[in-house]
């Protein structure tokens, strides 16, 4: 009888062992998901600032049509990965009554960018209006607002699911921004 106690001594010590390193694989993938799961939010809430963002800009274009059809609100892109803060410039306001449809829209214009810049971390914009033949529409449009998520490994890929300008993915390959793209018909 102590012969088969012996053999048997250790035993539940090996799977105590063994049970605890399974337990902590499970807690390593829990980890994860949970580092994954509290990140979300936050980039859910760039992308709903970024729609918030392009909605006052197209409301802000679609109260000065002339403005627009005369190319007053195509700029080049204002995102370039840096995260300092912008300001508008006193050239670029204007008042009432000496407010013509062209300042207005270069008001327009800077303060939509100011306000993604200091809404979204790099955050910036950049407005095409579409080409029918060569000639530039004066009704319909593509928007991007961009920004730079934290990069972290919880994050998504932005190369596999967003939809960047040219402009800006060339430009800023190692930057990997983020971008909500709007069309829109005024």
């Amino acid at each position: 009888m102590t012969r088969a106690a012996t053999t048997q001594g250790g035993a539940s010590l090996i799977e105590v062992l063994i049970a605890i390193l399974l337990l902590s694989f499970g807690m390593l993938s829990l980890g994860a998901m949970v580092a994954y799961a509290v990140q979300m939010p936050k980039l859910s809430s760039h992308r709903a600032m970024a729609v918030n963002l392009a909605a006052s800009h197209i409301e802000r274009m679609r109260a000065n049509p002339d403005g627009f059809s005369n190319g007053g609100y195509d700029k080049p892109s204002s995102f370039d990965a840096s995260r300092s803060p912008l300001s508008v410039d006193p050239a670029d306001t204007c008042a009432y009554p000496s407010c013509d449809f062209a300042a207005l829209a270069a008001m327009d214009v800077a303060q939509s960018k100011v306000a993604a810049r200091a809404l979204l971390p790099a955050g910036g914009m950049f407005m095409l209006r579409d080409s029918h033949s060569g000639i530039l529409s004066t009704t319909d449009g593509n928007l991007w607002i961009v920004w730079q998520e934290p990069d972290s490994p919880a994050a998504l890929d932005p190369a596999s699911s967003d939809n960047c300008p040219s402009e800006v993915t060339q430009a800023y390959a190692s930057a990997r921004p983020r971008c909500l793209y709007v069309r829109f018909k005024l």
